[in-house]
């Protein structure tokens, strides 16, 4: 199988003001928020199923979204990069496409483009990125995403996340989306290199790219409009979403 989708789906969504309703499942416009991404997806040709990592009260998440998925199940909420490695034993493609579960906003055919940059370099990773205009309005939410550091060559070299960044990296407006396409035989030994050793002592997916670095392998990148990679975390973002999308 040449490629799959994995979707990271197990947050606990407590700043969304419902702990009994998953995070994936809080409704924007009249449907689950996750269903936003997921008739997305289907736009996008594939082999395999796609894995959904879930966690959080997950039977309620399964029996909404029915069997036309995986489930990957990770136990303890210990960093992006753990969930991601919860799917491992669901994976059998060749490359993954690496999605979260709360961006209702991102479109097929951006997703389409990042794969056919991968495919065609040959890459072991490449990354969805934008460029926000400012971190105002609409674009609030982003200044609290991961910057991504580049050399004077243009490459990238790392992320650094906003609570790790010093004032001169959050001023940079190019942002990580989380989104990522990877070779999985390299992905997994170098997934499980990854520490916590940060201030929110998670392992970090976004570390992932200091480690494609350190080891010569370029990372291929993809730049979207901000607005496709507008994520929802609060009830703030969430009335947001409902304005966008109305």
């Amino acid at each position: 199988m040449r490629n799959q989708i994995v979707i990271l789906a197990a947050g606990k969504g407590t700043r969304m003001g419902n702990p009994n309703v998953p995070k994936v499942l809080v409704m924007l416009n009249n449907k689950p928020l996750i269903l936003h991404l997921l008739y997305e997806i289907e736009k996008i040709n594939q082999l395999a199923k796609p894995v959904i990592v879930v966690g959080h009260m997950y039977r309620q998440v399964r029996d909404v979204l029915g069997e036309d998925y995986l489930y990957a199940v990770q136990d303890k909420q210990l960093g992006t990069a753990h969930a991601l490695l919860a799917a491992k034993h669901k994976v059998k493609a060749e490359n993954i496409l690496v999605l979260n579960s709360d961006m209702p906003f991102l479109k097929a055919e951006s997703l389409k483009q990042l794969l056919a940059m991968h495919f065609k370099t040959g890459s072991k990773i490449s990354i969805l990125t934008a460029q926000a205009p400012n971190f105002k309005g609409i674009y609030t939410s982003l200044e609290h995403t991961g910057r991504i550091i580049r050399d004077i060559n243009h490459e990238i070299v790392c992320n650094v996340e906003h609570k790790d960044a010093s004032d001169s990296q959050k001023k940079i407006l190019e942002i990580n989306s989380g989104v990522y396409v990877f070779d999985t035989k390299w992905l997994w030994p170098n997934l499980e290199k990854i520490d916590r050793a940060n201030t929110q002592q998670e392992h970090y997916l976004t570390d992932i790219l200091q480690i494609a670095t350190s080891q010569g392998i370029k990372i291929n990148s993809l730049l979207v409009d901000a607005k496709e990679v507008l994520g929802v975390n609060s009830r703030e973002d969430l009335k947001l979403a409902e304005s966008l999308l109305a």
